[in-house]
């Protein structure tokens, strides 16, 4: 019993670990003929969200703030100043990263979310893209 039970912990703390430490392909960051029309724009395991501003790259500017001030969020590629950015967010529990990229194209500003592992984010990238936009005024 103490065997099967000890080898069901070091399988948990091994996927824990994969999940966590598992190389994202820079090729998720790509936003290369990923702009859409202004609008929300849901994707299997992921969103999409399109906002035409009169001043695109200053609400990249100040989306890129609140987005590195979300728990768990960090900035991986690029910069406001290069029109590009690449964020990924990891799950608490788990540690699950979902990618996040912020571009400016022409008058909109883009952002979409999707997940790394998976099928469905079960709206989770919906959610959290949605409520910074929310929070930028957006």
């Amino acid at each position: 019993m103490g065997i099967v039970l000890l080898a069901i912990i070091l399988v948990v703390i091994a996927a824990d670990a994969w999940v966590r430490l598992a190389r994202i392909d820079p090729a998720r960051f790509s936003v290369e003929g990923l702009a859409k029309p202004t609008g929300d724009h849901p994707e299997t395991g992921g969103f999409q969200a399109v906002r035409e501003v009169a001043e695109p790259q200053a609400q990249m500017t100040a989306l890129d703030k609140i987005i590195r001030a979300t728990a768990r969020t960090r900035r991986v590629e690029g910069s406001p100043e290069a029109g590009q950015a690449a964020y990924v967010t990891r799950s608490a529990f788990w540690g699950f990263p979902d990618v996040t990229t912020l571009w400016v194209d022409g008058k909109t500003v883009q952002i979409r979310g999707h997940l790394v592992f998976g099928r469905s984010d079960l709206g989770v990238n919906r959610a959290r893209i949605l409520g910074w936009l929310d929070e930028a005024g957006l």
